[in-house]
C-alpha cells in the first residue's frame, strides 16, 4: 500500500518551477497522443498543492478523471480530491470523498487527519454563520426598535 501524507503535508506548495516541469510533461504527452496516469496523477497532485484555487480545482478534475477510469489509483484518488476540496473551501464535498474513503478504509490516518480539519473547518464555518446572523438579528432589532 502507497502511505499518503497527512492533510498538513499539503499545505507546503510546489515551487512555480516545480510545477511548471510537471505540467509540460503533461501536455507533451498530451501532445503525442496520452498522457499516461502517473504523469496526469502528479500534475493534478502538484495543482492541488498550490495555494491558488484555479489551480486546485484543476487539479481535482483531473483526479476526479483518474478515479473514474483507474480502479487501482482511486483510494489515492479519493484523498487528493477530499484534500483539494478542503483547500478550496468545499467542505460538504470535501466530507462526502474522505467518507468514501474511511468507509473503505476506516483505519486510514491520513483519510482520519484530514476527516478531522474537514469536521473543525465546518464548525468553524458553523459559528462564524451563527455569528453573522446573531450580529444581523441584533441591528435589525435596534432598527426597529429605533422607529
Amino acid at each position: 500500500m502507497t502511505e499518503l501524507p497527512y492533510a498538513a503535508d499539503a499545505e507546503d506548495a510546489l515551487s512555480y518551477d516545480e510545477l511548471e516541469v510537471l505540467r509540460l510533461q503533461y501536455e507533451r504527452e498530451l501532445s503525442q497522443g496520452h498522457a499516461s496516469v502517473q504523469t496526469k496523477f502528479n500534475y493534478a497532485w502538484g495543482l492541488i498543492k498550490s495555494p491558488e484555487r484555479d489551480h486546485q480545482a484543476k487539479g481535482v478534475k483531473l483526479m476526479q478523471e483518474i478515479y473514474k477510469t483507474e480502479a487501482l489509483r482511486r483510494r489515492e484518488c479519493l484523498y487528493y480530491i477530499s484534500l483539494g476540496l478542503y483547500k478550496m473551501q468545499e467542505y460538504s464535498e470535501a466530507q462526502r470523498y474522505v467518507e468514501m474513503l474511511l468507509s473503505k478504509e476506516p483505519r486510514n490516518l491520513q483519510a482520519q487527519s484530514l476527516k478531522e480539519l474537514i469536521d473543525k473547518a465546518v464548525t468553524k464555518d458553523g459559528y462564524i454563520g451563527m455569528a453573522l446572523v446573531g450580529g444581523a438579528a441584533a441591528i435589525g432589532t435596534l432598527i426597529i426598535a429605533s422607529l
